[in-house]
């Protein structure tokens, strides 16, 4: 059944990009994307889980909740204009306010056009580019690359 969902849903999404005049690029980018996304949302516990015993292996884990969850990154004007990316993050902090947390949002900018900065900010909702409301006391304590 998830299996039929997954495939319904990148389906959509190639025909949505077909029907807007994407270029097969473009489709292979919104599948990528949605494909991290399901990925993420899959396997955030075990993923979670790894992290914590990789930490606790070295003693270095934190005594806070700690769960997975994706990044989300809108650059303009930095790299590539309009470029949307997703990954995933571990967050930790307080029980209650890690259980609000959705996202990871990624804000970049240049300074004076020598340093990249690269914010990463726990929030409360998988629109961050809408509007970012951060969730005090939550932390990034790890960032998991996903190779393609």
């Amino acid at each position: 059944m998830r299996k039929t969902h997954i495939l319904t849903l990148m389906l959509v999404a190639v025909m949505l990009a077909a029907s807007a005049g994407a270029s097969a690029q473009d489709a292979g980018a919104i599948i990528k994307t949605l494909g991290v996304g399901v990925a993420v949302k899959m396997f955030a516990p075990q993923l979670n889980s790894f992290i914590n015993n990789l930490l606790q292996a070295r003693d270095a884990e934190t005594k806070e909740t700690t769960k997975v969850v994706p990044i989300l990154s809108i650059s303009i004007g930095i790299n590539t204009p309009g470029q949307a990316t997703i990954g995933a993050a571990q967050v930790a902090g307080p029980r209650s306010a890690v259980a609000r947390v959705q996202a990871v949002a990624a804000i970049e900018g240049n300074f004076q056009n020598v340093f990249h900065i690269r914010t990463l900010v726990p929030v409360d909702s998988l629109e961050p580019w809408k509007r970012i409301r951060r969730v005090v006391g939550v932390g990034v304590s790890a960032i998991i690359d996903l190779r393609i």
